[in-house]
């Protein structure tokens, strides 16, 4: 049996929800309540005028708002940290979009091979592991390419004499990684993925580990705020790995 209603700790929240806009944060924050344990009292901003006038009257300037035991706790990230949970301040780096991408490449990977061989763990199951990463890094870097090249440049070498490779990298990776996929036209694949890994590994070791720069890493596109290291080297590397690879097959 579940806690009775009036056994919960109670919460009010006052979060918009009007005909053509229902908040997004405010039905993350009553789900959230509710998964807390609250007995939620929701109240709905139906208009742009209701929605103003309860700023006014609470001195905010944003909605939802959340009350607990009369005291008011704010929004939805003031709220995830009142329940002890994590919030992610702006500007902050994270590992997440990586591991995603890997994690993703890597299941395609094994099913790939488990369809093709019968059994997930082959080499091929790893040279795929690496070609689809390539693409899906390369399409996350298409995404917006001018925010792309503005990070890149500050601290790719062939870039930084050579602007337009900062434009032609995402292409070249895109391309290295379907050709990779097929098995095909090596004498193309091969020497492109040597020369942008190399290349990229040289750079992102120079600009971390001997000039000691921090700064954000451009391998997941432009707007992340994946540090520039560890996994932006290994990106580098599993492309000359892959393209020495291929030669030796």
């Amino acid at each position: 049996m579940g806690i009775p209603v009036s056994a919960r700790p109670s919460a009010v929240i006052h979060r918009m929800v009007m005909p053509g806009h229902t908040c997004p944060y405010g039905l993350k924050a009553v789900d959230l309540l509710r998964r807390q344990g609250f007995a939620v009292e929701d109240h709905w901003l139906k208009t742009r005028e209701e929605t103003d006038a309860f700023k006014l009257a609470h001195s905010v300037t944003t909605t939802p708002q959340i009350f607990i035991d009369g005291l008011r706790i704010g929004g939805y990230d003031d709220l995830r940290r009142h329940v002890g949970l994590r919030v992610a301040e702006a500007g902050s780096t994270r590992y997440r979009p990586v591991i995603a991408v890997f994690a993703m490449t890597g299941l395609m990977a094994l099913a790939a091979s488990a369809a093709a061989f019968g059994s997930p763990f082959t080499w091929r199951a790893l040279a795929w592991f690496i070609s689809f990463s390539m693409c899906v890094l390369a399409i996350l870097k298409l995404q917006d390419i001018d925010r792309f090249s503005t990070m890149f440049l500050n601290y790719d070498l062939l870039a930084r004499r050579w602007v337009p490779y900062a434009t032609i990298y995402p292409f070249a990776e895109a391309l290295g990684g379907v050709l990779m996929i097929w098995g095909g036209l090596r004498w193309l694949s091969v020497p492109t993925a040597l020369f942008i890994g190399t290349i990229g590994a040289v750079s992102v070791f120079k600009a971390v580990y001997i000039d000691r720069r921090e700064l954000k890493c451009a391998c997941v596109g432009g707007s992340s705020n994946v540090p520039l290291g560890f996994v932006s080297l290994t990106e580098n590397l599993m492309m000359v790995a892959m393209a020495i690879w291929m030669v030796a097959m």
